[in-house]
């Protein structure tokens, strides 16, 4: 562990565990701003060190799957961006169960081997039922309080970002990952 070792080891266990990581989007992905312009184009900002955080779980064999209530292009192209399998890409679930058990069949990835990250109400149907929930540190407080773990940082500023570090970190991955961007290494 070289950066999150003041986690308790509850924390890193349950970081160790993890094999698919799943992330809400409005308010985890973004800071929950919505902009539109007159035509009624909607426009997100996506933040690039989240993006190469979830690039780095992919590489290092965690799947990485998203769940939003809403339907947008924009998540559409931010997921294809990154390379994310489509089939793990779920879009205008208000209630986001169906597509929780629906990644459960698709991936065979037992509940204990899954972590969730979110930041409203409406996340906390199946951050109650993984092995690992996560809130982000702007998240409503009743988010947090029944959350595993609350980010420093806030959504759409980090905390994907922060996530992916401490879940590699607690696998033993992030310090080989990180020193081989010094040193130029292929990392195995």
């Amino acid at each position: 562990m070289i950066k999150y070792s003041d986690k308790s080891q509850k924390l890193i266990n349950k970081a160790k565990d993890v094999k698919l990581i799943i992330f809400d989007v409005d308010g985890v992905l973004t800071d929950s701003s919505l902009f539109f312009d007159n035509q009624g184009q909607e426009f997100k900002a996506f933040n690039s060190k989240d993006g190469h955080g979830l690039r780095l779980l992919l590489e290092n064999d965690v799947e990485v799957a998203l769940i939003t209530g809403r339907q947008s292009e924009l998540v559409k192209h931010r997921a294809e961006n990154l390379r994310l399998n489509p089939d793990l890409i779920y879009q205008g679930y208000r209630d986001k169960v169906p597509a929780f058990n629906d990644l459960l069949e698709k991936t065979g990835f037992k509940r204990e081997n899954i972590a969730y990250v979110g930041d409203d109400v409406i996340d906390l149907p199946i951050m109650s039922q993984v092995g690992f929930s996560i809130a982000v540190g702007d998240a409503n407080w009743f988010v947090k309080e029944k959350a595993d773990w609350t980010t420093d940082l806030g959504g759409g500023k980090g905390a994907a970002r922060e996530v992916s570090e401490f879940i590699l970190d607690a696998q033993g991955k992030l310090e080989a990952l990180y020193e081989a961007y010094t040193t130029g290494k292929e990392i195995d």
